[in-house]
C-alpha cells in the first residue's frame, strides 16, 4: 500500500505541442561556416505544465497552445533573425532562440494553475536545445 499522506501537492501534467518556421541567420563571431549567412526549417516544441484539470477535463487546450507558439513563430517565420529584436543584439542561436520561444509564449499563456515550463528549438533533424527557467 502506498503513502500518499507525504504528498505535499497533487499531479503535474505536462503538455507538449509544436510549430514550426523558416528563417535565416549567421552567427557572429563563431569560427566556422555557421559565420556565413544560411537557413533552417526550425521546429519549435512547447511544454506548458499544470497541476489543475478544468470542467472538461484538460490543463489547457492544446490549440490555444499551439496558437500562442504560431503568434511568436509568425513573426520570425522568413525573415533573416539578424534583423528582429532581440537577436540584432544577440546572436540568433538555438540557445537564444529556445529563451527568446519561452518568454514571449510564457507571456501569452501562463496562468494559475500552469505555465510554460519548457521549449526545445531544432534547427535540424539532430540538433536541438531544451530552455527550462
Amino acid at each position: 500500500m502506498t503513502d500518499h499522506s507525504a504528498r505535499t501537492s497533487g499531479p503535474t501534467y505536462t503538455l507538449t505541442t509544436e510549430v514550426e518556421f523558416a528563417a535565416a541567420h549567421r552567427l557572429h563571431g563563431y569560427d566556422g561556416n555557421c559565420a556565413r549567412l544560411h537557413g533552417h526549417n526550425w521546429r519549435v516544441v512547447v511544454e506548458v505544465t499544470g497541476t489543475q484539470l478544468d470542467s472538461v477535463g484538460m490543463v489547457m487546450d492544446f490549440k490555444e497552445i499551439r496558437a500562442r507558439a504560431r503568434e511568436v513563430a509568425k513573426g520570425l517565420d522568413h525573415a533573416y533573425l539578424n534583423e528582429i529584436p532581440p537577436f540584432d543584439m544577440i546572436n540568433p542561436t538555438a540557445e537564444n532562440l529556445a529563451a527568446y520561444f519561452h518568454r514571449e509564449i510564457a507571456r501569452l499563456v501562463d496562468g494559475e494553475t500552469y505555465q510554460c515550463s519548457a521549449v526545445t528549438v531544432w534547427e535540424n533533424e539532430r540538433s536541438a536545445v531544451t530552455f527550462r527557467p
